[in-house]
C-alpha cells in the first residue's frame, strides 16, 4: 500500500468521523493527530472548512473545535516531557551520550535556550510540520509554566487550523488539494531540518578533530 492509498483511507475515515459526529469528531481527531503525527491535521481542517462552505458548520465552532483538540493533545505530550524529565535524559546521556554525540554540557545548553526562547519555540513549533506535536515534550521537560504553555501552544494551533480551515474553505470541493501545498512546505521543512542537522554533525567533528589533535600534540610533548 503507497501513501496515497494511506491517504485516501485516512481521508475517508476522518470524513466518516467528522461526518457523524460534528464538532466533537473535529475536537477528537486533532487530539488524535497530536498524538500519533501520520494522521495529518491537513486532512482534518480543510474537509472541516468545506463543509463551512456547505453552511453544516460554522467558521468560528471549526477553528474552536480544531484548536480545543490540538492543544488537548498537547497536553498530554507535555506531560509526557514532565514525567520522562529532565534526570532521566540525563542519565541516559551519562551512559550513551558519547554514543550519539549528545553531552550533558549540551542538554543544558538546550534548556537554557530553551529557558530563554521557549514562548517563541512552542508558538513557531505549532506552525511547522513534524515539529508541531513534538515541541510539547521538551517544554514539558524543561517545565515550562503551564499558563505559558498553554497561551502560546494555543496561539500557534489557532492561527494554523485558521489558515487550513479558510484553505478549504476557499477550495470548496477541491480541498484536498491543500495537500499539494502542505507536501511542498513539509518539503521545504525538511530540506532546512536537514541542512540543521548536517551542520550540528559538522560542528561535532570538528570539535572530535580539534580534541584528537590537543591530544596529539600533549603526547609528543610528553
Amino acid at each position: 500500500m503507497d501513501l496515497s492509498e494511506i491517504l485516501d483511507q485516512l481521508s475517508e475515515i476522518i470524513t466518516d468521523v467528522i461526518d457523524a459526529m460534528g464538532y466533537v469528531g473535529i475536537a477528537l481527531i486533532m487530539l488524535i493527530e497530536n498524538l500519533f503525527p501520520p494522521i495529518p491535521s491537513e486532512l482534518v481542517m480543510p474537509f472541516a472548512g468545506f463543509l463551512v462552505a456547505e453552511g453544516r458548520f460554522s467558521f468560528v465552532g471549526v477553528v474552536a473545535a480544531g484548536t480545543v483538540g490540538a492543544v488537548l493533545g498537547a497536553l498530554a505530550l507535555y506531560w509526557l516531557g514532565a514525567w520522562a524529565g529532565e534526570p532521566l535524559v540525563r542519565q541516559f546521556l551519562r551512559r550513551y551520550g558519547r554514543f550519539v554525540g549528545v553531552s550533558e554540557q549540551e542538554l543544558d545548553q538546550s534548556l537554557a535556550a530553551f529557558g530563554k526562547r521557549g514562548e517563541i519555540m512552542v508558538f513557531a513549533g505549532r506552525l511547522i510540520p513534524l515539529i508541531r506535536s513534538l515541541i510539547s515534550i521538551p517544554a514539558g521537560m524543561n517545565h515550562m509554566p503551564m499558563g505559558r504553555f498553554l497561551l502560546f501552544t494555543t496561539l500557534g494551533s489557532a492561527i494554523w487550523n485558521i489558515a487550513l480551515t479558510y484553505a478549504g474553505y476557499v477550495l470548496g470541493q477541491n480541498w484536498e488539494s491543500v495537500l499539494d501545498f502542505i507536501s511542498q512546505y513539509q518539503r521545504a521543512t525538511l530540506v532546512v531540518l536537514g541542512l540543521l542537522f548536517a551542520l550540528w554533525v559538522g560542528r561535532k567533528l570538528l570539535q572530535w578533530r580539534n580534541r584528537q589533535t590537543q591530544t596529539s600534540t600533549v603526547s609528543k610533548i610528553e
